[in-house]
Formats: structure tokens, C-alpha cells, sequence
């Protein structure tokens, strides 16, 4: 496994490849991640991955400055995992100039939810996704389900851009009590981390009654909401939504139910499907 740090390296190792798959993070790597890599080697082609702590989806009083970085850790991973290049730039190789030019995706998708509770993540998300595009020159790149929201209007931007990059949905990895894999669960203490486990029982609670018909979703949504406030969590939102633009649901929609909530300093996110997988159809 090679380690590259400038663009310029990058690019002459992949000169002349047409089937490279790509794994962006943030690096502070979990089996979720690694899961991701496992994808991207299915395309048969060599798989990069980048490590790059990116500020511009980090609102000022967000964890930026503490958000873990173990680099020798997360190289033994990937390359554990059968990764063949880590990207990792440095802040002044990826934005040498502060980077004004930045792509504002469409408010109907990116202004709801997580961007609603996060202004301005999604714009820091596309114009860095957009970015580390332009290095790699990826066939293929891999996204987890677990960001939900954050693979949709990644996909959708490949679309609006005519980008010839194929957006692969990876499953969500959990613990084995149901706890979703993030990168953020290390901040839990270990009570924190035994409760954490009631987000993932909501959604699946709601999925439960929505397939045996239930319709009246805000009444479902308020209901979770209740349940993890007495817990002593404080919810962002639980939202059922349609699952193709994450619109207000209709009968026969298939769907899914996205929460995001914070247990103490820490906000967790989880996301559950209902029904059949318009989002990953043509992967």
C-alpha cells in the first residue's frame, strides 16, 4: 500500500487507470469504513482511499480542532483491508488558497434535515467531495448508507455535474446491540454508549408500524421524539420520509426514517429503509 500526500504524486500513480475505486473519510476509522473498502475492491479495479479532515463542513462550534486523528492507526487498517493508495493532502495541498469557489447544492435536498440542524455542511461536503473527484478521477466511489442524506446529494450532484464517477451505497455497519458504526462513538462514556443503543430501537420501532400499515407518520415521529427526550436525549429530528428525494411520504412511497439526536455532547445520526431500495437501484 502506497501513502501519498500531494496531488501531483497521486496523479502520476494513477496515470492511465480507468476503474479506480475511491473511499473518502475523515480517517478516525471503524469497521463501517473498512466495510466501504471491501465494497470498492468488489469493482475489480485498484482502491484509494483518502484521510482529510475537512474543515469547511465544520461549523464553528463543532469539533473540528478535537476530532480524532490517528493516522498510523488508520493506515494499518487500510491496509488490512486490502487498500492499495491513501490520499492524505494536507490542508494547504487540498485548499492552497482559501477556497471561495465552493458548489451550493440544491436547497430542496440540502436545506432539510441535516441541513437545517448543520447550515452550510452540505456546501462544505460537495465542494470537497467535488475536490478530491478531481485528484483521484475515480470510476467508482463509495459512500455509507449510515450518512444517508450525504450520499443522496452526492449522487445527486454526479448527476446535475455529468461527472462520470459511479456512487456505490455501502450498508450501514452496527454493533452487535444495533448501535450504527460512527466515527463520533468514541466520544461516549460507557453509559452513554449503553443508552446510545435506543436511537436504532426507535427507528426500528417505527419501521415495525409502518409496515403494518401505519400512515399517520407525524404522529410516529412526535411519539420518538417524546420517548428520547424522556431518556435524557435531546432530538434534532425523526423524520419518515420518501425515500428517492426525501420528500413527504405518500401511500406506496417506499421509505425511510432518519433521526439525529445528541446524547450528552455527543449527536448521533441513524437512518433506517422501509420497503424496497430505489436509492441503490442501479448500483
Amino acid at each position: 500500500m502506497r501513502i501519498l500526500h500531494t496531488i501531483s504524486e497521486l496523479r502520476q500513480a494513477l496515470a492511465g487507470t480507468t476503474d479506480t475505486a475511491f473511499v473518502p473519510t475523515m480517517g478516525n476509522l471503524h469497521a463501517g469504513h473498512l466495510s466501504l473498502v471491501a465494497r470498492a475492491r468488489e469493482r475489480g479495479g485498484p482502491v484509494v482511499a483518502s484521510i482529510f479532515v475537512n474543515r469547511l463542513q465544520f461549523a464553528p462550534h463543532e469539533d473540528f480542532d478535537t476530532y480524532p486523528r490517528t493516522f498510523e492507526n488508520e493506515c494499518e487498517l487500510l491496509r488490512s483491508a486490502g487498500c492499495d493508495i491513501v490520499f492524505a493532502p494536507s490542508e494547504a495541498e487540498l485548499y492552497p488558497q482559501p477556497q471561495v469557489y465552493k458548489v451550493h447544492p440544491g436547497p430542496e435536498l440540502s436545506d432539510i434535515l441535516e441541513g437545517h440542524f448543520r447550515p452550510g455542511f452540505f456546501v462544505g461536503v460537495c465542494t470537497v467531495v467535488l475536490k478530491l473527484f478531481n485528484c483521484v478521477q475515480p470510476r467508482y466511489a463509495v459512500f455509507g448508507k449510515k450518512d444517508y442524506q450525504q450520499l443522496m446529494v452526492t449522487r445527486r450532484m454526479v448527476e446535475q455535474l455529468a461527472l462520470p464517477v459511479e456512487i456505490v451505497g455501502g450498508e450501514t455497519t452496527r454493533a452487535n446491540d444495533g448501535l450504527a458504526l460512527s466515527s463520533r462513538n468514541g466520544y461516549l462514556d460507557a453509559a452513554q454508549r449503553a443508552e446510545a443503543v435506543a436511537l436504532s430501537r426507535e427507528l426500528k420501532a417505527i419501521a415495525a408500524q409502518v409496515a403494518q400499515g401505519r400512515t399517520d407518520w407525524p404522529a410516529l415521529e412526535a411519539a420518538a421524539m417524546r420517548v428520547l427526550t424522556g431518556r435524557g436525549w435531546q432530538p434534532d429530528y425523526v423524520a419518515i420520509r420518501r425515500r428517492s428525494d426525501l420528500g413527504a411520504p405518500a401511500a406506496g412511497d417506499a421509505l425511510v426514517v432518519l433521526a439525529a439526536a445528541r446524547l450528552g455532547s455527543t449527536r448521533l445520526i441513524d437512518n433506517l429503509e422501509i420497503g424496497a431500495d430505489p436509492i441503490n437501484a442501479a448500483v
